[in-house]
């Protein structure tokens, strides 16, 4: 039964101000002006998060270029595109992405990385190779790479999936396998491809024969994919969408009566089987929300109504255009997602003109589907000075630590991080990209992507995105409250 705009004006009336607490209180109960979009503060964090009472202190800068960390921290490169070799001897691809860390036999960690490459695949200096049976398109470029940590801190590289496009955030399943979704809606004679694209496949890190023939998982719809998590109690799946004009939209798949997951169950799915929706939300008041750019102050609480997809393959509109103005809530740059504290955790990286509310340089909400709420949790302001080390912007990947609060990894303007969010909200820098793919004169910094934790909690995983590299990050990792 959906939950209707009387009932949440209703319910948020005779709660009061206790509403803007739905959601995760383990994580981040609430935002300190540091982050949030408080009167008084004008930037992402006003104290650059670099005092000492949280975080791990000040970023020393690396002798070697490329990343500045904490004292008592120190990096490992694992991977290093055009560098190091795949098993069949073929260079490791570019353009890392989203990444998920599994615990693999005898000792071993398995991480799953995606690659974002799209065009045609003759454009891509180094693109995931055509390993026999794991192709989808041969005409694309992307796809997933697995690497294997062994105990003895040996490494060692394979193709999970290739002939994809976009590989760009993706999400684990509950049953220990990877979704990797296309941030790209190429029709077959588009750019080259031979295909369609625009879909969500399924790689089994631990079983390669389970990866053989692929099939996209049409159910799940067709259009800019960015991120995926799965509801392990109901089996709902949320999607994000990474696109403008107009933009993107958050999703959920309800799967069919009866249906039960699992290892290798998303491949006997129908092309339409289950519902996709899309969000309709409301305020305490009852009165529809457009965009969740809408939202000025954390704490805010949305009611969440779903209504079906008309056509979830796209065949001849775009999915987030066959709705008319007034009937979903939109939101731009809708990107990373982590599934915490019995909801899932979604990212919108920034809103500018495009979006009809305020502009930021980044929002992370909470979904609770218990309470079909969405809470804003963060709010980072414009970064004026993208330039200067310091606040943030852009978040893109992110992921709940194991230490408490979220670690998020910076997509933005000037300097990126890896930085985190105690459950007070306030930020603190983790990582600082030092290498410079511009010029002396003209400085650029890639994006940070994959942000994920080892099983263990011991090590962090990040990737910079060009030129391609896979980091290990550890240190005196300590809880914050």
């Amino acid at each position: 039964m959906p939950l209707t705009r009387r009932d949440f004006a209703k319910g948020s009336a005779s709660t009061g101000a206790g509403v803007a607490l739905l959601g995760s209180a383990g994580v981040l109960a609430s935002a300190a002006p540091s982050l949030a979009a408080a009167e008084d503060t004008g930037s992402a964090a006003a104290d650059g998060g670099h005092g000492d009472r949280f975080g791990y202190g000040p970023l020393r800068p690396d002798p070697d270029g490329i990343l500045a960390l904490p004292a008592g921290f120190s990096y490992r490169i694992l991977t290093r595109a055009g560098v190091t070799k795949l098993e069949s001897g073929e260079f490791t691809p570019s353009e890392h992405d989203g990444t998920a860390a599994f615990p693999g036999p005898r000792g071993t960690t398995l991480l799953v990385t995606n690659h974002e490459m799209d065009g045609p695949r003759s454009e891509a200096a180094h693109p995931v190779p055509l390993s026999d049976g794991l192709v989808y398109d041969p005409a694309a470029p992307g796809g997933c790479t697995v690497v294997e940590l062994r105990p003895g801190g040996e490494v060692a590289e394979w193709v999970g999936i290739s002939g994809t496009a976009n590989n760009c955030a993706g999400g684990t399943t509950p049953w220990g396998t990877w979704l990797t979704c296309e941030e790209n809606s190429d029709r077959a004679g588009e750019n080259g491809m031979t295909k369609d694209h625009g879909y969500v496949f399924e790689v089994d890190p631990a079983d390669r024969r389970a990866n053989r023939d692929p099939r996209p998982v049409k159910a799940l719809g067709r259009y800019d994919h960015e991120a995926v998590v799965i509801d392990p109690r109901r089996g709902h799946m949320y999607l994000t969408e990474d696109a403008d004009e107009p933009n993107g939209l958050f999703y959920r798949w309800v799967p069919p009566k009866g249906f039960r997951h699992g290892r290798g169950q998303l491949r006997t799915l129908g092309d339409d089987a289950g519902v996709l929706q899309a969000p309709q939300c409301y305020d305490s008041g009852g009165r529809f929300v457009d965009d969740l750019s809408r939202a000025t102050k954390t704490g805010t609480v949305y009611g969440v109504d779903w209504i079906d997809v008309p056509d979830r393959d796209a065949r001849t509109v775009p999915v987030r255009q066959q709705f008319a103005d007034g009937e979903v809530t939109r939101g731009r740059k809708l990107e990373g997602m982590w599934w915490a504290d019995g909801g899932a955790y979604i990212v919108s990286s920034y809103a500018r003109d495009e979006s009809p509310g305020a502009p930021h340089d980044g929002q992370v909400w909470f979904y609770s589907p218990g309470r079909r709420t969405l809470t804003l949790k963060v709010l980072l302001r414009v970064n004026a000075s993208p330039g200067e080390d310091g606040a943030f912007d852009g978040p893109d990947n992110i992921t709940v630590s194991p230490y408490g609060g979220l670690v998020i990894a910076e997509d933005g303007e000037g300097v990126q991080h890896l930085f985190g969010a105690t459950d007070e909200g306030r930020t603190y820098p983790i990582a600082r990209n030092e290498l410079n793919i511009g010029t002396a004169e003209e400085p650029e910094y890639s994006e940070f992507t994959g942000v994920v934790f080892s099983p263990d909690g011991r090590t962090l995983y990040a990737n910079i995105q060009e030129p391609g590299l896979m980091l290990a990050i550890t240190g005196p990792w300590r809880r914050h409250r």
